[in-house]
């Protein structure tokens, strides 16, 4: 199914991406850099190359440590960052599906409810309209949390208690995000399971907390330091302009309904809609409320959906200057996927309830037709420019790409930080969730180039090679900005390919 709701995508993984979204470019590079830095220099993981000089780069985003550990053996190999983001793009789906299957399995005894559940969790309308961000569809540790927290709940062990610290530590570190929504998540769980609380369950919880924040911290700490230090932090009035209203959740991306009604309601808006057959089979679920874990999974997502509207929340402000984590939140309205999630495991007990084989095949047929968008549009990716090999030959490499895009045009450097990737050495450009002033600043010089004032700056930073984008660079500055820059003496040209010229500083 995860191939089938990604096609074409597995006919051609190597050379079909969605890298006309600059998010993608920025993930399939985060893989590359977190897979190149863990044998060699795992303590510098977080210094990353981009956005040179500045310290902490890798903290300006997500740092996909769990996606690039899996994708690392391929990179090792030498396969191309694309082809790997991609297979870990059906990887997530299929594992997040998988995992929720196991879960309502488990919880249910039966697996043809555990299919249902799988299917509406990993593919909804959320995760079928985030294609470029790979930190969206890795979620299959979510349901083994929530599975462990269930079992710390009725026995108390420590042994799950473990495995609740695994869980969680795990889907936290394959998004930021996540980790804030495990937290939500688990927070709501706990609360509604009065019958639990107790000194032993307390402990077992703690043991579980504190090999998180143990295990949690060193990847937590640059994302401080850069928010102490560059004021990484997301303003009140940003997150309310990320926050979903009413209409999010009747939109989808699935042909069927797109075509039908949701498609005037698209543009601007996530994509929240957890489908006819979804909710009928959670309403079937909620008949029988006295099940401890209906309970929680409805108190799951009604935590999502309360949160998603953000600041229109009564008290989200002040969760969001006393709770750091939540600070770095801009996407409120992404909170609407621990509803989905929600709806997913209650889909699955309402499944549990219908005996007819053939009904619960006919479920899973209506499933699919509402969630299902392919044939999805890709670009065709022939990989990157020749002159990255020869950058990649040059020894102590520090690297600035012109033109230079900063402000607004910052997400136009996402094919010069995919291209980093090469070559992974210091590179002036960047594109990231965050740009720090000190960039913004030097962009305002470097737009100068080829001016002195531009040159002088360059130096100053340690700049060792320049390449200039000839069509691009003429297109927003003219043929004679173009031309003069062979005119700059400090400037040796060693090559020129597919466009592209590359110059030392001397």
């Amino acid at each position: 199914m995860a191939v089938v709701h990604t096609w074409p995508l597995a006919s051609d993984p190597a050379h079909l991406s969605r890298l006309d979204n600059d998010d993608a470019a920025l993930n399939t590079w985060v893989i590359s850099w977190v897979a190149h830095a863990l044998p060699s220099d795992p303590l510098n993981l977080f210094n990353a190359p981009i956005f040179y000089p500045e310290r902490n780069t890798l903290a300006y985003s997500e740092h996909l440590f769990v996606q690039s550990v899996i994708g690392a053996p391929l990179l090792w190999a030498g396969a191309s960052p694309v082809l790997v983001h991609n297979l870990l793009l059906i990887a997530g789906f299929a594992l997040s599906g998988w995992a929720m299957y196991l879960l309502i399995t488990r919880w249910t005894g039966s697996a043809a409810a555990g299919i249902v559940a799988g299917l509406v969790y990993a593919f909804n309308a959320h995760t079928l309209t985030r294609f470029p961000h790979l930190q969206a569809h890795h979620v299959q540790f979510f349901p083994l949390m929530l599975y462990a927290v269930d079992r710390v709940l009725a026995d108390r062990s420590k042994q799950h208690a473990v495995l609740l610290a695994a869980a969680f530590v795990l889907q936290a570190l394959c998004s930021n995000y996540l980790l804030v929504f495990s937290l939500f998540a688990l927070t709501a769980m706990i609360a509604v399971r009065t019958d639990a609380w107790n000194r032993t369950a307390a402990v077992a919880l703690l043991i579980a907390g504190a090999i998180s924040v143990a295990a949690l911290t060193p990847f937590l700490w640059p994302y401080y330091e850069v928010s102490r230090e560059q004021g990484l932090a997301r303003s009140i009035d940003e997150v309310a302009r990320y926050s979903a209203g009413w209409r999010d959740y009747l939109v989808t991306g699935g042909r069927l309904h797109y075509a039908w009604w949701s498609h005037s309601l698209f543009e601007g808006r996530t994509a929240l809609f957890p489908g006819v057959t979804a909710l009928v089979l959670a309403g079937v679920a909620l008949m029988n409320w006295r099940d401890r874990r209906v309970q929680m999974t409805v108190a799951i997502g009604i935590t999502g959906f309360a949160l998603s509207f953000g600041p229109a929340l009564p008290g989200y402000a002040v969760l969001h200057d006393l709770f750091p984590l939540l600070g770095g939140i801009r996407n409120a309205a992404r909170f609407g996927w621990l509803l989905l999630a929600a709806v997913a495991i209650l889909a699955g007990f309402g499944a549990a309830r219908i005996k007819p084989r053939w009904a619960i095949v006919a479920v899973c047929v209506l499933v699919t037709a509402e969630a299902i968008r392919t044939p999805i549009g890709y670009t065709r990716f022939d990989g990157l420019p020749r002159i990255y090999e020869r950058i990649a030959a040059e020894p102590n490499v520090v690297l600035a790409e012109f033109p230079f895009y900063s402000g607004r045009s910052v997400s136009d450097n996402g094919p010069y930080v995919l291209a980093n990737s090469r070559y992974l050495r210091p590179l002036v450009n960047g594109y990231s969730g965050f740009q720090p002033p000190t960039f913004e600043a030097r962009g305002t010089a470097l737009n100068s180039f080829p001016a002195q004032l531009a040159v002088d700056n360059l130096k100053m930073l340690g700049v060792t090679h320049v390449t200039v984008h000839r069509a691009k660079f003429a297109e927003r500055f003219g043929e004679a900005t173009l031309n003069a820059i062979d005119g700059v003496i400090e400037l040796q040209l060693l090559d020129e390919a597919d466009g592209v010229r590359l110059y030392r500083l001397r």
